[in-house]
């Protein structure tokens, strides 16, 4: 195509396919229209054989049945004066009638076939009315045997005829279905012909497309992609020739100006990057101090706080006669006061432990784990005359001194918030929900507002006075932090009236035995290992270290 001032002007990519497209459709709607109309007058020919003709054959045959049933039942009846041989002449007449109805709407425009079926039925007729009837009545009326005998044979030679007739019938029928097995043969090598043709000819217009393609579209495509491949090998410098048609001279050029800001954008990349690795060094640094300074909080912090403690405690013994009872009290509160202060060291150091010390992930037999946390409960649970009631528990992936952590808060706040009036119980539940456990742990203690129901979570945040129940307040603020880090979700149940129900879940996983009391095993062993570390930690009223406390 030329353009203005006499230089050709390229066809976009979009108008050579729209030229295809357009010969393609004109193509399938002309062979479209040619292959309908084939097709029509094949089935024409297939049903006029198939559900006309061959029909009304078999017409035919069912016809001659029924007339012989006629001439049957009459014989025998002459023959033998029982009216039970009329029952079949009886039938026949009936078929008769059907089946002429049926073979005149299959035999519609077959003129020759219908002027016979007029005859057959006609000289039927004729049978009945000259030969049957009369002879069926002077049978009736006591005829005696000679004239049965020559009623007998008259009827036969009369129905003779009648069976040529329906012969006639049938050859006529005959030569009509074998034209139409002519005709369908014929149009099924015309529509077999047409068809090849054009499949032929689509070939031929699709290899010319391909080729055409190929040169005009196709090429340009691979030089494109050639430069681009050679662009994303690392040769950034190379740049794109635009070639071929319009809009993918477009596309090169866009794509020209992509790799230009690509250099650009990966020349910055580098400079972050750099910017990034030193910032990660400095947060590996500030990382070294946070561990040094949990070691200090952990060992050097709590040396003063025992010391204090300690030394209250002998001057307490020793000149305890020589003490008023406003000193002893004063003493009392400095002992408390280290003790407290070293709890909060020890909840806050548990707290910020979770998720970066205690980080061993792997299959946790939760009923081991359970009875690990009911042993280290074992004396609140005898003093208190608590009981816990649980089902059999899953396996799941986690960490076995974090879940160790957080069945014993739930538990020892569960025992700790008991009712004045009844001895606690703890009922444990479990069901699945998707691809997670759904656990509940309930109790029948004072339970907890709902309008606190997201307070109770927030570490250091306690619903009563440190002097009515012990504890940091740090206990449900460590299980939601152990949950999360499970993938979990845990929250109140503020439809729970009866005390206090936590419903928290876990991923599940299938694991084996050896596997889990393996597991088990570790979490006494780091339990045991925690609590040597952490000597410092308080004591509850039942002996056991405290975790922490709602």
């Amino acid at each position: 195509m030329i353009g203005t001032g006499g230089s050709p002007q390229r066809w976009s990519t979009q108008r050579w396919f729209a030229s295809v497209l357009i010969a393609m459709v004109v193509l399938v709607l002309a062979g479209a229209a040619v292959g309908a109309a084939i097709l029509a007058h094949t089935a024409a020919v297939s049903n006029r054989l198939s559900d006309r003709i061959s029909p009304a054959r078999t017409a035919v045959v069912e016809l001659t049945a029924a007339l012989v049933d006629q001439e049957t039942g009459v014989r025998g009846y002459l023959l033998s004066g029982d009216e039970r041989f009329l029952e079949p002449y009886a039938r026949g007449v009936a078929g008769e009638r059907t089946l002429l109805g049926r073979m005149r709407q299959l035999l519609i425009g077959e003129q020759v076939a219908l002027a016979d079926l007029d005859r057959v039925e006609a000289q039927a007729r004729d049978w009945r009315t000259t030969v049957a009837d009369p002879s069926i009545e002077a049978r009736r009326r006591g005829g005696d045997s000679s004239t049965t005998v020559d009623a007998v044979l008259a009827g036969k030679t009369a129905f003779d005829a009648v069976r040529d007739r329906i012969g006639t019938l049938d050859g006529h029928l005959a030569g009509v279905r074998e034209q139409a097995r002519r005709d369908l043969d014929g149009a099924r090598r015309l529509r077999d012909s047409v068809f090849l043709g054009m499949v032929g000819f689509l070939l031929l217009f699709i290899t010319a497309i391909a080729v055409l393609l190929r040169l005009v579209v196709l090429e340009p495509l691979d030089r494109l992609s050639t430069g681009v491949r050679r662009v994303a090998g690392g040769d950034f410098d190379h740049r794109l020739a635009v070639r071929g048609p319009a809009d993918l001279a477009r596309l090169t050029g866009d794509v020209e100006t992509m790799r230009q800001r690509i250099v650009d954008a990966f020349i910055a990349s580098e400079q972050a990057r750099a910017k990034l690795e030193q910032q990660q060094l400095e947060l590996h640094r500030s990382n070294a101090d946070l561990e040094q300074f949990a070691y200090v909080a952990s060992h050097d912090l709590q040396e003063p706080l025992r010391k204090v403690a300690s030394f209250c405690q002998m001057l307490q013994r020793r000149y305890s006669d020589q003490l008023d009872d406003k000193a002893r009290q004063y003493i009392a509160f400095a002992v408390d006061g280290a003790t407290r202060m070293q709890r909060l060291i020890t909840d806050l150091l548990t707290f910020s432990r979770i998720g970066r010390v205690y980080d061993d992930s792997r299959s946790v037999d939760l009923d081991e784990v359970v009875g690990q946390a009911e042993a280290n409960l074992g004396g609140a649970i005898t003093e208190r005359r608590a009981r816990v009631e649980r089902p059999p528990l899953p396996t799941v992936p986690g960490d076995v001194t974090l879940l160790t952590m957080l069945w014993q808060n739930l538990i020892s706040n569960a025992i700790k918030f008991r009712h004045p009036e009844r001895d606690p119980v703890v009922r444990v539940t479990v069901a699945e929900a998707g691809a997670r456990w759904q656990f509940s742990v309930e109790d029948n203690g004072i339970g907890i507002d709902p309008r606190f129901a997201d307070k109770i979570f927030v570490i250091f945040q306690r619903l009563h006075s440190r002097e009515t129940y012990s504890g940091t307040g740090i206990g449900l603020a460590v299980c939601k932090k152990v949950v999360e880090f499970h993938g979990g979700e845990i929250r109140l149940d503020d439809t729970y009236s009866d005390g206090a129900r936590f419903i928290f879940t876990l991923p599940r996983e299938v694991t084996t035995p050896e596997l889990a009391t393996a597991s088990a095993d570790l979490a006494s062993a780091d339990l045991a290992s925690a609590g040597a570390s952490a000597d410092l930690a308080p004591a509850t009223a039942d002996g056991q270290p405290a975790l922490g406390s709602r």
